[in-house]
């Protein structure tokens, strides 16, 4: 429907992903089907939608790899998927966020950023060559760059890896934060936590985040206009 122009964008609500398998759908997430129907280059991105007590700037962070498994993430942080993310980014920044010149920062892999390849050589080796090659600041040590990000010095973050990116993002927003997939050819949206299964029926799941969620997809839309 929204690929023929019937809907402005796509919400969605929380996906169990071992339910999505047991129907017959061998995808990761909703982030992988979409890119999947659509053959689009896109990129996950959770964004606060304010500004976290005592900081200046909603924090942005997008994952160069999504849902794959800690072991598989050096071998899958190529420049390629970084050269990826970093143009599915500044598009999206410019086009949906309405920011003309995004600065958008590399969260290096390695603590200290590999520290002069005592830690490791990813960062050196891989990172900050493709960091120039695609017009990104960094790599910076995962320990500081949020940091920086929310007190102003960059508009979104790019992460190699889901859960230093998602811890990050979760710790400064979560429950009013908003997964956004770039590159799509319209806005999709949803809300930045799981199914929550366990409170089913309970009558006291926050409903903050999917509220978040719809605003802004409808804003994308109304930029864009789609």
């Amino acid at each position: 429907m929204a690929q023929r122009h019937d809907a402005d964008g796509i919400v969605t609500a929380p996906l169990d992903k071992h339910a999505l398998l047991a129907g017959g759908y061998d995808f990761p997430g909703h982030t992988e089907l979409l890119a999947a129907r659509t053959g689009c280059d896109v990129a996950m991105m959770l964004a606060a939608s304010r500004p976290a007590p005592g900081t200046t700037n909603p924090l942005r962070v997008v994952l160069a790899t999504t849902h794959i498994a800690l072991r598989h993430v050096p071998a899958a942080v190529t420049a390629t998927a970084i050269a990826t993310a970093a143009n599915v980014t500044r598009a999206g920044l410019q086009q949906w966020f309405g920011i003309p010149e995004p600065r958008l920062a590399l969260c290096a892999m390695n603590p200290h950023a590999g520290d002069g390849g005592r830690f490791g050589t990813e960062d050196d080796d891989i990172l900050a060559p493709a960091a120039r090659a695609s017009g990104l600041l960094g790599p910076f040590p995962a320990d500081t760059v949020f940091v920086r990000a929310m007190r102003g010095a960059f508009d979104a973050v790019i992460a190699p890896y889901h859960d230093v990116g998602m811890t990050a993002i979760k710790v400064a927003s979560f429950g009013s934060a908003v997964n956004v997939t770039l590159g799509l050819p319209f806005p999709r949206t949803s809300p930045d936590h799981g199914t929550a299964i366990d409170i089913a029926g309970k009558g006291i799941a926050d409903a903050g985040s999917m509220i978040e969620s719809i605003l802004l997809c409808a804003a994308i839309a109304r930029r864009v206009g789609i």
